[in-house]
């Protein structure tokens, strides 16, 4: 045997440092990959190393849950993301000092704190004759029924006072003044006497409003939204 088949694989400083520590050997996955191969390789095609396949099995559950812990984590995130959101747009609707004002923040402030294009107040005409609100750039004003024919988009039924998440769709597209891709729409159950009412929100993103999203950060902003229009319209 020569001298250099018989010298170490490793260096002495090396050879030292594992001996004193395998645990850094353990916490590399690849170099444990790596050994695991060699000693299978060395056993043969017709032995099969149970303690190699049970580590192969380990490592696999260990990274299936890695990826489920920092789902779970990513998911808190974007739910306290989204609830601080919805949190700093109730507070901006509470801002104004008189209902113009109450309007024209929808458009300057609440809108941009949502991440969203438009911001639209959809409100039916009365059939009475008595006087009607200003048309402007966000409140705007249909004939009666539109409402219903709005949330329900061709369906046979309405939804009720339902949270409609969607793609755009042409009944709603003129009321954006904008192009949009996706919708949200929020029914607005203003009380007895009253037309019904439609908070409309839209955004260029075709995925921001999708109907397999939950709805329940979108339907307290709604609640707050309808709480604050009400005290506008009895003041």
């Amino acid at each position: 045997m020569t001298d250099a088949a018989a010298s170490p694989a490793l260096d002495d400083t090396t050879r030292a440092q594992l001996i004193a520590d395998p645990a850094l050997i353990l916490a590399d996955r690849d170099l444990m990959r790596a050994l695991v191969a060699a000693r299978e390789a060395e056993l043969g095609a017709n032995v099969i190393d149970i303690r190699g396949r049970a580590m192969e099995a380990l490592e696999h559950r260990l990274d299936r849950l890695e990826a489920a812990h920092e789902s779970v984590i990513s998911a808190a995130y974007e739910n306290q993301s989204g609830m601080n959101t919805v949190h700093r747009a109730v507070l901006s609707l509470l801002e104004p000092l008189d209902f113009k004002g109450f309007l024209d923040n929808l458009d300057s402030h609440v809108a941009p704190i949502l991440r969203v294009e438009t911001l639209r107040l959809v409100m039916e005409t009365a059939d009475d004759g008595s006087p009607q609100p200003e048309t402007g750039e966000t409140l705007v004003m249909v004939p009666p029924g539109a409402v219903a024919r709005m949330v329900a988009a061709g369906r046979r039924a309405p939804r009720g006072d339902d949270i409609v998440l969607r793609r755009a769709v042409a009944d709603t597209r003129a009321l954006h003044r904008t192009e949009v891709a996706s919708e949200a729409l929020l029914p607005l159950d203003l009380g007895p006497g009253r037309r019904p009412a439609l908070l409309l929100i839209g955004s260029l993103e075709p995925g921001r409003f999708t109907p397999a999203q939950g709805t329940d950060l979108l339907r307290f902003f709604g609640q707050a939204f309808r709480l604050v229009l009400l005290g506008w319209l009895t003041a």
